[in-house]
């Protein structure tokens, strides 16, 4: 049973799941109308997670991976390859399209957080989960404040199952929630945010 709601947790809050929900939220939040919101909302999804998802999705059939999120830090490599291109691809878009500066600052943040990830990829398993997870709940606390405090908890469930599901140690999972909100939170102060 314990891993059966581990594994639910771990799916629910994937990262290509969070970046789903979190896009709307900041599109929305920082657009000047509904329809500017739903423009950024879908450039960005279309963008930086489709494009990743659907790449995932054919290394999964061609059997270049072992699952669907990838637990061998070998196998992320061609993967974060292709998230940094599209982060920055994004980060042009925005900039070219005169976006708001929370969701540059946002895309920003990933596309420098992608990098740090992918060079450590190199030599050592970073917990992918709980540094969107933690960067998700960052976001909420600097756009919405104590209210979205709340979400706190899901940081330690989300935790809890990638150790109960034995994909990553506890090192690999703090370093991943600290380094995320590290970088969001210097990346905010740099565009002079915070």
């Amino acid at each position: 049973m314990r891993k059966r709601i581990a594994n639910l947790t771990s799916n629910l809050f994937s990262p290509p799941l969070i970046g789903l929900v979190l896009i709307p939220l900041v599109s929305f939040q920082v657009a000047v109308s509904v329809s500017d919101g739903i423009k950024w909302w879908l450039i960005l999804t279309f963008v930086s997670i489709l494009p990743l998802w659907l790449f995932a999705l054919y290394l999964l059939r061609r059997r270049r991976l072992d699952r669907a999120f990838v637990d061998v830090h070998q196998q992320r490599t061609r993967i974060y390859g292709l998230a940094v291109i599209l982060a920055g691809v994004s980060c042009i878009i925005l900039v070219s399209l005169g976006a708001p500066l929370t969701l540059l600052a946002l895309f920003t943040a990933g596309f420098l957080a992608t990098i740090i990830f992918m060079c450590i990829n190199l030599w050592w398993k970073i917990s992918l989960h709980t540094a969107f997870i933690t960067a998700a709940v960052t976001l909420l606390f600097i756009l919405y404040g104590f209210m979205s405090m709340a979400a706190i908890v899901l940081i330690p469930l989300v935790a809890w199952a990638r150790i109960e599901l034995g994909h990553h140690s506890l090192a690999q999972l703090v370093t991943g929630s600290l380094l995320a909100a590290s970088i969001l939170v210097a990346v905010f102060c740099l565009f002079g945010l915070l």
